[in-house]
């Protein structure tokens, strides 16, 4: 099952893209543009690194998931799926094994 939730929630973000929801949040990132969606990463991230800092596990899964979150919306505004993401991922582990 947790294998299917990325797939899922971009689906999601790539519906709300393609077919805008009044009210939506996602909506209001991809109506705003590049500029805020990639700032929303930038924050997300850098609370990932507080949180994690603090050593508070439970704030630091919750950042994480709204950095998970933003990286799907970037991904789906710029044209990347999860799937070219794990292609990717694929080829440096077969590299990674040949060299490494």
């Amino acid at each position: 099952m947790e294998s299917r939730v990325i797939e899922e929630l971009y689906q999601i973000i790539k519906d709300r893209k393609t077919k805008p929801v009044e009210g939506s949040y996602t909506c209001h990132l991809f109506n705003k543009g590049r500029d805020l969606i990639l700032k929303k990463v930038s924050e997300e991230a850098t609370e990932v690194i507080l949180a994690s800092k603090s050593m508070d596990r439970e704030e630091t899964i919750s950042e994480l998931a709204d950095l998970c979150y933003h990286i799907l919306v970037m991904m789906c505004h710029d044209g990347i799926t999860p799937s070219d993401v794990c292609r990717e991922l694929q080829g440096r582990m077969k590299n990674n094994h040949k060299g490494g």
